[in-house]
C-alpha cells in the first residue's frame, strides 16, 4: 500500500513538474531547462523515495519512527551527522557567503566547526544515556515533565521552523534554475516530498538518505575543489590573487570586516555558531539512535572528521566562484536574468559545478544539493514533529497513558503542519542568503536550548523553576532581539532601520538564560526544589511532586 502511494505521488509529482516547467519555462522571467540536469534530479529523487519505501517496511514502533530502533553504528551514524550539517546552509550559503564576502565568509565555516568539542566532550555521552527519543527526555528527567517539556518543545520548534526556512529557500532556488519554475511552486514542490520521507519512513529513512548523500555530496565538492586548484597549479596564491582582480570589493575580501563590523557581532556570531550546535534539536536527536554511550562517541569522531574536510572544500569552492563564476568572460552565468554578485549567491556552488564539469556534473551536483535539503529538512520536521508529539501531547498535556500508534499518529500530523509551515516561511524569506538564517536559528539554540540543557545535566542544584524561567527568558529574548534586528526588521519587515543594531544577539540573550536558571534555581527554597536537587546524585526521576514511577520519564 505505502509502495502504491510512494509510486503514484511521485508519477504525479513529476509529471506535473515537468509540464508547468515546459509552460512557465516559455515566458519571459523562467530560467532555460537543462535536459541533463533534470534526469539525474529525478534519478536522485527515485533513489530517495526507493529508500523511503524500504524504510516504510521496516518502521513499526515510536521507536523505529524516531530513533531507527537504535540499531545505527556510531560510523553509520557519524556520517548521517555530517550529511545532516553539511546543509543546504553549509554547500550552498557557506560557498555563497565567501563568493559574497571573501575572507569573512570563513566565520561560518570555523563557527560550526567549533560547536563540535562542545557535544564531544559534554553533551554526547550523557545524553545517550539519560534519553530516550528527543533532548526534552534529558532536560526533565529530575524535573517537573509538563513544564520543562514545553518549554524545551518551544525552543526545538523555534530552531526547526528557522533552520527549516533556510533548506526551503535553497531548494526553491535550485528547482527554479532546473526547471524554470516559479520559486514557490518549487517551495511547495519540496515540501510536498518532505513531507513523504518523514511520514512513511521515520528516522530510518532520514538516516540513509544522509549517508547517501553525505557520500556523494564530499565526492562531488572534492572534484570540484581539485578543478579549482588545478586551474591555479594548485596555488592558493594564484586563486587568490586572481579573485581580489575580479571581485567588485577587490583586495578587501581578503580582510576581515566585510561581515561584521563591530567586536560584539563577531562575538554574538561566534557564541550563536559554537553553542547553537549544542542545542539544535535534530542533531541531538541523533544520538539516540545509536546502542551505547560508546557509538555516540564515535558518532562524533567521524562527523567531525568529515565536517572539518568539507568546510576547508567550501572556502576553495567560494573563491574558485569568484574566478570562474564572477570572472566568466561570456558573462553566461550573471548577464541572462541580470542577476547581481549579491542576488545570486546562495547558487554560486552550483553554477561553479557547471563551469568544471558541464551540464552533467552540473545535474549531479543539483541532484545531490536536493537530496540534502530533502535529507535535512526531513531530519528538521522529524525533530519538530517529536516535540509536538512525544514532548507535547504524550507527556505534558495527555490526561493518560498514550500508546505508540497514537503517538505516532501525532507526529504524522504534526509532520504535514511543519511542511506547510516551512513552505511558507520559504517563500517568505526568498531573498535571505541561508547561512544567514541558519546564524538565526543557531541565536535561538545557544539562547534557549543549550543552557537549559547544560545545567540539567552538569548542575546540581538546577531546579524546576530555575529552568523553565531562565529557558523562557533565553528563548524570549533571543526571538525578540532577533525579529527587532536588521535581518528581520529591515530585511523581511521592510522597515527603514533596526530597533537593536545587532543581527545575532546571542552575546546578550544566551547569559541572560544562564543567570536567569541560576538566580531563580538557587533562590527556590520549596520541597519540591530540593527533591529535584537530590535527585541528580540518585537520578531518581521520581522528583516530581505528586506523581509515581509510571507517568516518569519511561527512559530511566
Amino acid at each position: 500500500m505505502v509502495g502504491r502511494i510512494l509510486s503514484l505521488l511521485m508519477t504525479v509529482g513529476l509529471t506535473a513538474a515537468l509540464a508547468v516547467g515546459t509552460d512557465i519555462g516559455q515566458t519571459a522571467k523562467a530560467e532555460s531547462m537543462n535536459i541533463p540536469a533534470i534526469v539525474m534530479f529525478f534519478i536522485f529523487v527515485a533513489a530517495t523515495l526507493g529508500v523511503t519505501y524500504w524504510a516504510s517496511k521496516r518502521t513499526k514502533s515510536a521507536k523505529d519512527f524516531y530513533t531507527a530502533g537504535g540499531g545505527i553504528t556510531g560510523t553509520q551514524n557519524g556520517t548521517a551527522i555530517a550529511g545532516d550539517y553539511m546543509s543546504a546552509a553549509s554547500f550552498l550559503g557557506i560557498t555563497g557567503m565567501v563568493y559574497l564576502k571573501g575572507y569573512d565568509g570563513l566565520i561560518f565555516s570555523i563557527g560550526f566547526l567549533v560547536g563540535w568539542p562542545i557535544i564531544l566532550f559534554m553533551i554526547s555521552e550523557q545524553l545517550r544515556n539519560l534519553g530516550k527519543y528527543t533532548f526534552a527526555d534529558v532536560t526533565a528527567y529530575r524535573l517537573k515533565q509538563k513544564q520543562v517539556r514545553i518549554l524545551a518543545a518551544l525552543g526545538s520548534l523555534s530552531v526547526v521552523l528557522l533552520y527549516l526556512i533556510a533548506q526551503m529557500v535553497g531548494a526553491g532556488q535550485l528547482i527554479k534554475i532546473l526547471f524554470g519554475l516559479d520559486y514557490e511552486f518549487a517551495v511547495v514542490l519540496v515540501g510536498i516530498l518532505m513531507i513523504l520521507y518523514v511520514v512513511f519512513g521515520g528516522m530510518l529513512a532520514t538516516t540513509w538518505v544522509q549517508i547517501i548523500k553525505a557520500v556523494l555530496l564530499l565526492a562531488g565538492t572534492t572534484f570540484m575543489s581539485i578543478m579549482v586548484m588545478a586551474k591555479f597549479g594548485f596555488s592558493f596564491d594564484a586563486l587568490f590573487t586572481r579573485a581580489t582582480e575580479i571581485h567588485t570589493q577587490g583586495v578587501a575580501i581578503m580582510s576581515p570586516g566585510g561581515l561584521v563590523s563591530d567586536p560584539i557581532s563577531a562575538i554574538s556570531l561566534g557564541i550563536a555558531l559554537m553553542f547553537g550546535t549544542a542545542g539544535l534539536p535534530h542533531i541531538l536527536m541523533r544520538f539516540f539512535t545509536v546502542a551505547d554511550a560508546k557509538e555516540a562517541r564515535k558518532s562524533v569522531f567521524v562527523a567531525t572528521g568529515l565536517i572539518g574536510y568539507f568546510y576547508v572544500l567550501t572556502f576553495i569552492m567560494g573563491f574558485g566562484a569568484i574566478v570562474l563564476v564572477l570572472g566568466d568572460p561570456a558573462g553566461s552565468y550573471l548577464a541572462a536574468d541580470g542577476v547581481t554578485l549579491k542576488g545570486m549567491n546562495n547558487m554560486a556552488a552550483v553554477w561553479l559545478a557547471h563551469a568544471v564539469g558541464g551540464d552533467y556534473f552540473l545535474g549531479f551536483i543539483s541532484a545531490v544539493a536536493f537530496a540534502t535539503i530533502l535529507a535535512v529538512v526531513s531530519g528538521l520536521t522529524l525533530a519538530g514533529a517529536s516535540a509536538i508529539s512525544h514532548d507535547l501531547y504524550a507527556n505534558a498535556f495527555a490526561t493518560s497513558k498514550v500508546d505508540e500508534k497514537k503517538e505516532m499518529n501525532v507526529s504524522k500530523m504534526a509532520t504535514v503542519a511543519i511542511g506547510i509551515a516551512g513552505i511558507f516561511f520559504g517563500i517568505a524569506f526568498e531573498k535571505q542568503n541561508i547561512a544567514f538564517v541558519v546564524a538565526l536559528a543557531f541565536t535561538i539554540a545557544a539562547s534557549a536550548n543549550f543552557p537549559v540543557l547544560f545545567m540539567s545535566i552538569f548542575w546540581k542544584k538546577l531546579t524546576t523553576r530555575g529552568a523553565v524561567v531562565g529557558g523562557y527568558i533565553g528563548l524570549i529574548t533571543a526571538l525578540v532581539l532577533v525579529i527587532l534586528g536588521p535581518g528581520v526588521w529591515v530585511d523581511i519587515l521592510g522597515n527603514a532601520s533596526p530597533i537593536v543594531p545587532y543581527s545575532f544577539p546571542a552575546v546578550f540573550s544566551m547569559p541572560f538564560a544562564f543567570v536567569a536558571i541560576w538566580l531563580f534555581s538557587v533562590t527556590d527554597k520549596s520541597d519540591d526544589a530540593q527533591r529535584c536537587i537530590d535527585a541528580f546524585d540518585a537520578q531518581d526521576i521520581r522528583c516530581q511532586t505528586g506523581i509515581g514511577a509510571d507517568d516518569a520519564n519511561t527512559s530511566h
